[in-house]
């Protein structure tokens, strides 16, 4: 009887997609659902790249889609796309496939009026502007030589980097503090605002500088925000806001005594360079001077015409001591640069020492040197060695040198030899022989008698 055994298999069939393929059939099924769609929302983030084509982000509070505008599609559009515009996008969704995300591809666009952020840049900006904090009456003026200048600023980044270069180039010697803060996220607006309180209200500074690098609307909205208005309106100190690029404007800027376009043109205005402030003394001492001879000589001259010679003898007595207090005006205001000067440079070498503690190369020269010591120790050993050496080497050249033969030679004695060697007795030596004789100075061939 023959039996028969049927095997099933139970187990699902696995349908193993590869990347490019799950890719291709999620382009299928957008592609037939979001073809021709219209999208509202806030753009955020534009960007126009080299090849023409606009790239930024639609976003709404909690969600948010990125967008292209390829150039051939956005060429008729009658207005430019910018950060904080609400709008009405229609296109078709795509799927991107080197970063695995899906895309709108914007066909159109229709403005719908403001975004949120635009709304409340401009809704803040009036109600300020009511209170009088933009007027320009209540701007105060910046200090012509600051002395201490004080920075509210991310510690990291190229902003605080170049106005240092900046600061360091014009006048070197400046005392700069840097309140470190977050210039962008959640904590922004309170480090900055606590940053301009603590210069405020502890005196030190004599201007405040705001800085922060470019960016886009949100990027840049910490200085939008109405606690940073009103911190920078009751600042006891001057204040420069410096945020963003040349086109970029804030709250901030309205209500700082001064906008500066970006954070290096403020190191560039806060202060003039040294060579400048050197040629304005030079010119007001000549001025001065000049002025001084001027009165001089119409008061000598009227003095003269009215013949008063013994006037003339104590009015040149007069100038003579009001030359000399000038002489030690100048003496003291030199004394006054000088020593400010020599203050300046012991804090920047103080500065120097500090900055040394973490340098290598101290560490490396004092290394180097007690190299170059222990080479000039092992250099003085080995010649001690040396001489040690060669004075033994002396002492047995002497002594072998009074055991040689040539001494003996030297006191009158001679070395005879034949053809068997040294002669020690006659009895070697018979008649009509051959003898060699060596002396201390030459040699002689003889023949035996």
């Amino acid at each position: 009887m023959e039996q028969f055994a049927l095997e099933f298999d139970l187990a699902p069939r696995r349908r193993v997609y590869t990347v490019s393929e799950l890719t291709a059939a999620i382009r299928g099924v957008l592609d037939a659902e979001f073809q021709d769609i219209w999208v509202s929302g806030e753009i955020s983030g534009v960007k126009l790249a080299a090849s023409g084509h606009y790239y930024f982000t639609l976003k709404e509070h909690e969600a948010q889609v990125r967008c292209v505008a390829f150039r051939s599609a956005h060429r008729y559009w009658k207005f430019k796309p910018k950060d904080g515009l609400a709008v009405l996008a229609r296109g078709r969704i795509d799927v991107y496939e080197s970063r695995g995300e899906y895309q709108l591809l914007v066909d159109a666009m229709e403005p719908q009026g403001y975004g949120a952020l635009q709304l409340a840049f401009e809704q803040l900006k009036k109600k300020l502007a009511g209170e009088g904090l933009f007027e320009a009456a209540r701007k105060r003026p910046l200090p012509r030589l600051p002395r201490r200048i004080g920075m509210v600023t991310s510690p990291r980044g190229a902003v605080i980097a170049d106005m240092l270069h900046i600061l360091e180039r014009r006048f070197p010697g400046l005392h700069i503090r840097l309140y470190p803060a977050q210039v962008q996220g959640p904590v922004a607006v309170e480090d900055v605002c606590r940053g301009i309180r603590y210069f405020s209200g502890s005196g030190w500074a004599d201007v405040v500088i705001v800085a922060r690098g470019g960016g886009s609307l949100e990027d840049l909205w910490t200085f939008n925000e109405e606690a940073v208005a009103r911190a920078i309106a009751a600042s006891a100190v001057p204040v420069i806001s410096a945020v963003g690029h040349e086109t970029d404007v804030t709250i901030a800027d309205f209500v700082a005594d001064l906008r500066v376009p970006t954070p290096s043109a403020a190191a560039e205005l806060v202060i003039c360079t040294r060579g400048e402030l050197l040629d304005r003394i030079t010119a007001a001492r000549g001025q001065a001077a000049q002025a001084m001879r001027y009165r001089l000589a119409l008061i000598e001259r009227r003095l003269r015409q009215q013949g008063i010679d013994r006037a003339l003898g104590a009015l040149d007595r007069r100038v003579g001591r009001g030359l000399q207090r000038i002489d030690e005006q100048e003496f003291r205001m030199r004394e006054r640069m000088r020593g400010t000067i020599e203050a300046r440079e012991r804090a920047r070498r103080s500065l120097e020492l500090r900055l040394g503690r973490f340098d290598i190369r101290p560490r490396l020269a004092a290394g180097r040197r007690r190299m170059e010591i222990a080479e000039v120790a092992a250099a003085q050993t080995l010649r001690l060695h040396l001489a040690r050496r060669r004075g033994l080497l002396d002492q047995l050249t002497g002594k072998l040198s009074q055991l040689s033969p040539l001494r003996i030679l030297e006191r009158g004695y001679a070395i005879v030899t034949n053809e068997s060697g040294i002669v020690k007795d006659a009895a070697q030596a018979p008649g009509s022989t051959a003898i060699h004789v060596r002396l201390a100075k030459g040699e002689l061939d003889a023949t035996v008698d």
